[in-house]
């Protein structure tokens, strides 16, 4: 079989870019503004819209277009097209990360996917902070575990999240209690704008200190309360919108796992459906997210979550427990 069609460039052979000094047009005062707002990495730069690197760095609009032109020839990938074989080569060789419960990560065909959005909707106690604290702890576990071998960058915008937790957690995995604590990064997020400022903070540090994970619980709790009224829907959506590609855009340059959390909200015309509450985002959430897992309560401390949307994963349920010790597979009868 022939190998797949590229773009070839055309003219003389360019000097190899390794760092991001080798772009074109760009010199030490440049550079510096680019890494001075978390743009280091060609890759990142690559997939980043010349408009944005514009405004976030002052770089002038034509000088940012050769920039990033130069980065996306510089690693390929949107300059080729590519076989239906080889991306599943690249797709099943990426890390799963494990929940910890064999259930859970059955029905997500091996763990939560990197390079993605997951997302996790359900009511009030239904366990998705739950989920969220045992990802921040599995996550730094061996590959051979099922693990990263990383740490987690934590977005808490309810004042959720609970170090002790992170504790208990980590002893039942067998991990320093301290240490896992050590390679949580939490980033405590007061409304909106701060959340959307914190994620892009984040491409700064996100090489240095090995994070693999990324988890914003909530990722609609700031823009609920801040946009009230259909007269702020429009604003509210396009912000969303923006945060969920910020996200995604990272995933894609860090092959990082982002897990989102979601709130629901009633359904006014339930009275005679089967589904009484919706997720909060809308259509804007529900299409950035790769696979989405609705949660629910049962009997005692017993949860359900059910994949409801994903592009490669059928509908289907786990049971799993919420203890002391985490999220458990619940024992067969």
């Amino acid at each position: 079989m022939s190998e797949s069609p590229s773009v070839k460039s055309k003219g003389k052979s360019k000097r190899k870019i390794i760092t991001i000094e080798d772009l074109p047009g760009v010199g030490v005062s440049t550079a510096a503004k680019l890494r001075a707002q978390g743009y280091t990495s060609i890759e990142y730069i690559a997939i980043t819209p010349p408009e944005q690197l514009s405004q976030d760095t002052g770089i002038g609009k034509a000088t940012a277009e050769k920039i990033v032109k130069a980065a996306r020839e510089a690693i390929g990938s949107f300059l080729k097209f590519e076989r239906g074989d080889e991306i599943f080569k690249r797709y099943v060789s990426s890390p799963r990360l494990t929940s910890g419960c064999r259930a859970l990560d059955d029905i997500l065909g091996g763990g939560f996917e990197s390079r993605a959005i997951t997302e996790i909707f359900g009511p009030y106690g239904s366990g998705k902070t739950q989920i969220c604290h045992q990802l921040a702890v599995t996550v730094q576990l061996p590959r051979e575990e099922g693990g990263l071998e990383g740490a987690c960058l934590y977005i808490d915008t309810e004042n959720s999240f609970r170090p002790q937790r992170i504790k208990l957690i980590a002893e039942r995995f067998g991990i320093d209690p301290n240490e896992a604590l050590h390679n949580v990064i939490r980033g405590a997020a007061f409304n909106s704008h701060h959340q959307m400022l914190l994620i892009r903070e984040a491409r700064k540090f996100i090489k240095d200190e090995n994070i693999k994970l990324i988890i914003v619980d909530s990722l609609t709790s700031n823009f609920r309360s801040e946009y009230v009224g259909r007269e702020t829907l429009a604003v509210r959506q396009q912000l969303l919108n923006v945060h969920m590609h910020d996200l995604l855009r990272l995933s894609l340059a860090f092959d990082l796992v982002v897990v989102v959390t979601n709130q629901v909200m009633a359904r006014p015309d339930a009275v005679f459906m089967f589904e009484p509450t919706i997720h909060v985002g809308g259509h804007i959430v529900a299409h950035t997210s790769t696979t989405r897992i609705s949660l629910r309560s049962s009997r005692d401390n017993i949860r359900v979550a059910r994949v409801v949307a994903s592009p490669h994963l059928p509908i289907r349920e786990a049971v799993f427990k919420i203890t002391e010790r985490g999220i458990e597979d619940v024992e067969e009868a």
